[in-house]
């Protein structure tokens, strides 16, 4: 489904092949300035570099900026809203062109009320707290490539995408991401959490210093050796209510 070939950013990041199939959850981790943000922009063609990037049988290189945006769908680290208009507005440009206009509405307002939104859809998105904008945010980048309305999406890049969210949110976003991966589609999420990306991970890319040192099933990276020479932290993995959890030692 997505295909990277000896992917690189000058001073950035060091070549990476990987192949990832349809249905996958891939959560990229690291410590800061592992270059997380910059293997997200790259897969997404929002960066230069080296390599090919093959998305759905595409070449990427090959698309326009219009064909790009109906495959993957991209919310990037940090944005400001720069602009006073609402929120149903804002979300009205990131709408799949074409969309079933009854469809359209159900899939907003199935997405917001998963996210708490649904009395803040006339609010002017400068009036937003930090949480409320990062949540549509992430409505808005659903909708670009939510499945019942874009047949073409393929890919979903998140970079930290629980910025600012409280522990309900983050589990709507998780159940949200699930339904979109179990359509047969790809999700790549940057993640800080790393008990979070044991619980919910199909498939883990672990960073540092600019280079993928180990990339594989969730559970041949999450082991406690290599984590503990990556973030420089001495990590036990212990279960507990039938579930796997990592603490730090003092």
């Amino acid at each position: 489904m997505l295909e990277c070939h000896k992917l690189s950013v000058p001073g950035r990041l060091q070549a990476f092949t990987t192949h990832v199939s349809a249905g996958s959850r891939v959560h990229v981790i690291g410590p800061n300035g592992a270059g997380k943000t910059s293997l997200l922009a790259r897969i997404a063609g929002m960066l230069d570099g080296g390599g090919n990037i093959i998305l759905g049988g595409q070449p990427i290189e090959e698309l326009t900026g219009m064909q790009l945006a109906r495959l993957r769908g991209y919310l990037y680290q940090q944005s400001v809203p720069v602009s006073v208009m609402p929120v149903f507005q804002y979300l009205s440009l990131h709408q799949p062109a074409g969309a079933d206009p009854g469809r359209l509405e159900q899939t907003i307002m199935m997405l917001t009320s998963a996210l708490h939104l649904q009395d803040k859809l006339s609010r002017p998105v400068t009036r937003l707290s930090g949480g409320e904008w990062q949540r549509v945010r992430l409505v808005a980048i659903l909708l670009q490539v939510w499945p019942t309305l874009n047949p073409l999406s393929r890919l979903l890049l998140l970079d930290e995408p629980m910025n600012s969210l409280d522990v309900a949110q983050q589990q709507a976003l998780d159940e949200l991401i699930t339904q979109f991966c179990a359509s047969g589609r790809t999700a790549i999420i940057s993640d800080h959490d790393l008990n979070h990306t044991l619980h919910y991970a199909h498939q883990v890319w672990l960073m540092a210093k600019g280079q993928v040192v180990a990339a594989g099933k969730r559970q041949d990276v999450m082991q406690v050796n290599g984590l503990n020479a990556v973030f420089d932290v001495n990590f036990q993995l212990h279960d507990v209510a039938g579930r796997q959890w990592l603490i730090t030692l003092v």
